[in-house]
């Protein structure tokens, strides 16, 4: 019996996706200056699982080509925690990171080739403050909590992209990081925070991979989903005391993105625009956007 965590033909969701994304995605209208700032995001990324994810997939796919095709991707995932702060490598077809074991070799073999991000590295340097610069890592590449969801959303790989390392586990600097990316939006950059809503890799059971979701992940999806749609970043803030911790986030990488992306917002207290919700092997996919 096949299901996503043992497919008939590994990454063979996504290869029939392709079949019809890709003539929608040579479609997709870029960004002009009269379409106003992009909006800041945070996903859900998955895994490996999500190339055998159809209707994952499509979402992600949907949701990018409800919008203009960025200028360029800049993107904080939950796997490269780094102080100071780093820039992958601004280089056409960076490498990709695989950073997960125990998968098909299908997944380790395959390929990401973007255009180079010189400019955006540029304009990323630029935006930071003399007291915290960035740093250029000339071999870093994308790891998977940037590659896997952006072959979704834009699998041409037609879009410079580069990743920002997360340098600290602190909401308000977090924000504070956000905040300096914000002019990146009104250049046309997708400002994107990359984790996951729910994360409790320790306390996965047999029947949370048959689709049985814990209370603990519905619960700490419900009080993100209350507090997002007050804007209430200082709750947010207090994730420790929410329903459903520490089970929800044992560590809180997959979640600590979404300041970044609420930083990087006009308004960070305003309602944000939920893109997907549901869950995967009993993990929330809560992934939205900011409207202002």
């Amino acid at each position: 019996m096949s299901d996503l965590f043992n497919p008939a033909i590994p990454a063979g969701a996504y290869d029939e996706f392709l079949v019809e994304a890709l003539p929608a995605a040579r479609a997709q209208r870029p960004w002009t200056p009269a379409d106003g700032p992009m909006p800041a995001l945070y996903l859900s990324h998955g895994a490996p699982p999500l190339f055998d994810d159809g209707p994952w997939l499509r979402q992600l796919f949907g949701w990018a080509q409800s919008l203009p095709k960025p200028a360029g991707i800049l993107i904080v995932s939950a796997h490269w925690e780094s102080a100071p702060l780093m820039l992958s490598s601004a280089a056409a077809h960076t490498p990709l990171v695989y950073d997960f074991g125990g998968f098909h070799p299908r997944y380790y073999s395959m390929t990401y080739d973007t255009p180079g991000a010189e400019n955006l590295a540029r304009r990323v340097a630029a935006a930071m403050p003399d007291t915290e610069p960035v740093h250029q890592h000339p071999r870093r590449g994308l790891d998977h909590g940037a590659w896997v969801p952006l072959m979704a959303m834009y699998p041409l790989g037609d879009v410079p992209v580069l990743q920002l390392s997360m340098p600290t586990h602190d909401p308000d600097r977090l924000l504070a990081l956000g905040s300096r990316l914000r002019s990146l939006r009104e250049e046309g950059v997708l400002v994107i925070g990359s984790g996951f809503m729910t994360h409790g890799l320790p306390f996965v059971t047999r029947d949370m991979l048959h689709g049985v979701v814990p209370g603990w992940s519905s619960d700490f999806d419900a009080w993100v989903a209350d507090a997002l749609s007050r804007g209430d970043v200082d709750a947010l803030a207090g994730y420790q005391r929410a329903p459903g911790m520490p089970f929800a986030h044992p560590t809180p990488d997959h979640y600590l993105p979404l300041f970044v992306t609420l930083g990087a917002a006009t308004d960070p207290s305003a309602p944000v625009r939920t893109a997907i919700e549901g869950y995967m092997m009993g993990f929330a996919k809560r992934s939205f956007q900011t409207v202002g």
